[in-house]
């Protein structure tokens, strides 16, 4: 028998727990949320803890290639109050990665740490984006890798 190719999505466990996560009162910006976990692996989660590993992975390179581009940005000539700013949004990316990371292992011992840790993130990266408008960087990648960060907070908070 031929079986003929169609594309037909099956409602996996794991779309319903995106979607249970993506629904939380916490979560910022339901649509990203719904759209960012599309790798293979997020999609075979079978629980929360799972799936809140995954997104925090997610958030950890995601903060790596923002940090990459502020290392990139510092790296040209600017005004020393720039370069303060730069720097100060350098050390609260590294604060993120570092955080996100911890969190995927703690979301299995312990949920209510891992949700302190990951909010923590936030204040960070919300005084590096005032940093940045205060100073009159230009620079829009910067401040949507921001927004990113914030959205990836908002969904690492809504774990349990």
């Amino acid at each position: 028998a031929i079986t003929p190719k169609a594309n037909v999505s099956f409602l996996v466990p794991s779309s319903q727990l995106v979607e249970n996560l993506c629904n939380g009162k916490a979560v910022q910006n339901r649509r990203f949320c719904l759209k960012a976990p599309s790798t293979p692996k997020v999609i075979a989660a079978m629980d929360t803890t799972q799936l809140g590993t995954l997104f925090m992975k997610l958030g950890a390179a995601n903060a790596k290639v923002t940090l990459n581009v502020y290392n990139e940005i510092i790296k040209k000539p600017g005004s020393p109050q720039a370069l303060k700013v730069l720097n100060c949004c350098v050390e609260a990316y590294k604060f993120a990665i570092l955080s996100f990371e911890m969190v995927s292992s703690e979301l299995v011992e312990d949920p209510q740490t891992a949700n302190y840790d990951v909010a923590v993130i936030g204040p960070e990266i919300g005084n590096c984006e005032n940093e940045l408008i205060n100073a009159k960087v230009q620079a829009p990648q910067l401040l949507a890798g921001n927004q990113f960060m914030k959205y990836y907070v908002s969904m690492g908070y809504e774990i349990r």
